[in-house]
């Protein structure tokens, strides 16, 4: 029998406060969906990195902004898109960085997306209209 497709949205304000409301709804999608604890572990890591990157980033200081993040689960494969309408950036663009460097020589920045490249099966970006979408998939 085919597993039917499990679908969710949270609505988040690009605010650095609303990541616990992220933290709490990824409590429910574990509970609903019956997703290990490892597992909601890597996601929280990868939407707080890119999150973080969004609200600090993407929007002038003072502009307040709804962030959507889309949750879609189909047998094993979960797919994460997070929509705003921030500046266009395209992070999976940036290179990584060299993490052989000493922390003393590394450039700040750019491991976060780094990091969510690691844990993600895929990354990819697009631009729709005024829209930033980052698109994430995982396999399990």
């Amino acid at each position: 029998m085919e597993e039917l497709k499990k679908i969710k949205t949270l609505s988040i304000q690009n605010n650095i406060e609303e990541l616990n409301r992220m933290v709490a709804f990824l409590d429910i999608l574990e509970e609903e969906w019956v997703l290990s604890p490892g597992h909601i572990s890597s996601i929280n890591l990868v939407l707080e990195e890119a999150l973080t990157n969004v609200i600090f980033y993407a929007f002038e200081k003072g502009v307040t902004s709804e962030i959507l993040i889309d949750f879609a689960l189909e047998g094993t494969q979960l797919t994460i898109v997070i929509t705003d309408e921030g500046r266009p950036y395209d992070p999976t663009k940036k290179e990584d960085p060299d993490i052989n460097l000493s922390a003393n020589d590394r450039p700040i920045g750019g491991l976060g997306i780094f990091l969510i490249k690691k844990i993600m099966d895929e990354v990819a970006y697009q631009r729709i209209g005024n829209k930033n979408q980052l698109i994430m998939k995982k396999t399990w």
